[in-house]
């Protein structure tokens, strides 16, 4: 839109918001409605063939889907929350944001400016608030402010390491009206390396023996994805991916030898061990993805360690590098997809090496026995066959995450929606976005018992809008992941973690899903290709063994290794 021929009428605050958000390419936004804001609604009544805008029934699922949306996108997800409460409520989504680096804007309807710091009704200080977990938190002062803090606010949002930023609105800003002229969206301005970097990055590479590739981060698109596996097949590297971000790499292609997480194989932990040199690509390098910063030691790793960061303040943060370069990556993957390899390579064994460790990735595909009559790790597999290469997976935090991790196999960009922040309750409200942006693509959401019963009120939300997700809720009557620590550090003394749960079958059918329960393996298949085809919706509930605490241990043998441990060091 040409400022210049913009005719100046009198807009509402509320209509102000609304126009900046057209002019950014705003199309969905998430919320659950508040009084506070009824200026910005009634703005978006007239805009709605231009927006969807998503109703939901908590502002904590309604944060993750704007976070979730923008994973997928690239383009700050958009919240619309009331104050106090709704704000609060909606923190957890601010926190993910921030800790999986992703753009996400979150408009928090304020008490009105004459009443701010009397602690008014629901008034909440948003930049005190919000200011440590967002990348930035403001408070509009005047109407005549708004277009200029809305351009601020997306240009803050994916710039350099992505990220979130709230901005509070009082409730008479948004009732007022103003002649106001809506801003021009600032041109994204990319960080680029130099030639002297790449030239050095190159001599690195050229004196190694044992590199080894780690792709990480946010920011990706299909094109920078495909870039990048064109450099990494020319020089023949080995590649592995980060905590919660295996989508990035084709995990069937024969170079990828894993993925850094919770439970990392040891054939690929001992790879990265003995690696002289680490080219890591937009990973913070966080605790997940080090082993608690074991694999690579802070601040300073054995291996000789090149970062490629978005983000300026993440290079040298936590680790020294030999190598930081500061540059966007959608632009310096296109560069190093031009780069020509010598046809002597130093790490020729190690490439071959590398299909080694594709292979020992592949075994790692080969589900293991588990007690009971369910095995998840075959439920899995059946998945990775069956369904489409470009279907999108969710889940939110437990060990039956540990499942979907090891077992599922990403073949594409913009298919895995996991939070790097280990928020539970996540899963769900990521596949109502993931469907919302792709209505004609699969969506499969695993969540855990405990887990699903944090947002499992938005399958509310999903009869709504019509969305034919497919919920699978693992259910083994516990809080696993905090069972299994339980057990580590304090063997046989159960407590705070037993969960007695609803009918999951029952509860999906009064919200309008087809809904089954599934107790046997060879029970799945016939059970998931009915809802696939239900059209509308659907839950699975898989009931397993509480003995299956991982794919490698039991919850006994896990108990009877601690009470060995405790005995031994009593006797120390």
């Amino acid at each position: 839109m040409n400022n210049a021929s913009q005719v100046q009428t009198p807009r509402t605050g509320g209509k102000i918001v609304v126009d900046a958000l057209l002019q950014h390419g705003v199309d969905t936004a998430f919320t659950v409605p508040g009084e506070s804001f009824l200026p910005i609604l009634d703005a978006l009544h007239d805009a709605r063939d231009s927006v969807r805008l998503i109703v939901c029934r908590h502002e904590s699922p309604a944060s993750h889907m704007s976070e979730a949306y923008g994973k997928l996108t690239g383009k700050p997800g958009i919240c619309l929350v009331t104050r106090g409460p709704g704000a609060t409520q909606a923190s957890i989504g601010v926190h993910t944001a921030a800790q999986d680096s992703t753009p996400m804007i979150l408009l928090v309807g304020q008490v009105n400016s004459q009443y701010l710091g009397r602690e008014a009704w629901q008034e909440i200080d948003v930049a005190r608030v919000f200011g440590p977990i967002a990348k930035w938190a403001t408070q509009i002062e005047r109407v005549q402010d708004i277009p200029a803090v809305m351009r601020q606010a997306f240009h803050i949002a994916t710039s350099g390491r992505p990220g979130p930023v709230v901005i509070a609105m009082p409730e008479d800003i948004l009732y007022e009206q103003a002649m106001v002229s809506d801003v021009e969206p600032q041109p994204r301005v990319p960080a680029l390396a130099s030639a002297a970097q790449l030239t050095r990055l190159q001599e690195m590479l050229s004196r190694a023996v044992r590199p080894l590739v780690i792709l990480g981060g946010s920011g990706w698109s299909p094109a920078s994805c495909d870039a990048m596996r064109q450099f990494i097949d020319r020089f023949e590297l080995p590649v592995c991916t980060s905590f919660r971000r295996q989508d990035l790499f084709d995990n069937l292609h024969p170079q990828y030898a894993g993925s850094l997480g919770i439970g990392v194989a040891e054939q690929l932990a001992q790879r990265v061990r003995e690696a002289d040199l680490i080219l890591a690509f937009d990973t913070r390098l966080g605790e997940t993805t080090t082993s608690e910063y074991q694999l690579l030691q802070a601040p300073r790793p054995v291996q000789t360690l090149i970062h490629v960061h978005s983000g300026a303040d993440e290079l040298g943060r936590v680790y020294q590098a030999d190598l930081a370069i500061h540059a966007d990556l959608p632009a310096f993957a296109q560069t190093l997809s031009q780069l020509q390899a010598s046809e002597l390579k130093p790490w020729s064994q190690s490439a071959q090496s590398a299909k080694a460790g594709h292979v020992d990735y592949l075994q790692t595909l080969d589900p293991p026995p588990m007690p009971g009559p369910l095995n998840i790790a075959e439920v899995v597999a059946w998945l990775r066959q069956r369904l489409p290469a470009d279907s999108i997976i969710t889940n939110g935090a437990g060990n039956y995450t540990s499942w979907v991790h090891r077992f599922y196999a990403w073949r594409q960009a913009h298919t895995q929606l996991a939070p790097i922040s280990g928020a539970m309750g996540y899963g769900v409200p990521a596949a109502i976005a993931a469907q919302v942006v792709y209505p004609q693509r699969t969506v499969i959401c695993f969540a855990g018992d405990g887990c699903f019963l944090m947002s499992g009120q938005e399958l509310a939300t999903v009869k709504q809008y019509k969305l034919p997700i497919i919920f699978i809720v693992v259910n083994n009557g516990m809080y696993g992941s905090i069972r299994m620590h339980q057990e580590i550090n304090f063997p046989g003394k159960v407590f705070a973690t037993d969960l007695e749960n609803p009918d999951f079958v029952a509860l999906a059918k009064a919200y309008g899903l087809h809904s089954v329960l599934v107790e046997k393996t060879q029970d799945f298949a016939a059970a998931i290709e009915n809802a696939l085809m239900a059209g509308g919706g659907a839950l699975l509930e898989l009931r397993i063994d509480p003995q299956a605490i991982t794919p490698r241990i039991t919850l006994t043998a896990l108990r009877e290794k601690a009470l060995r441990q405790l005995s031994i060091d009593s006797h120390q």
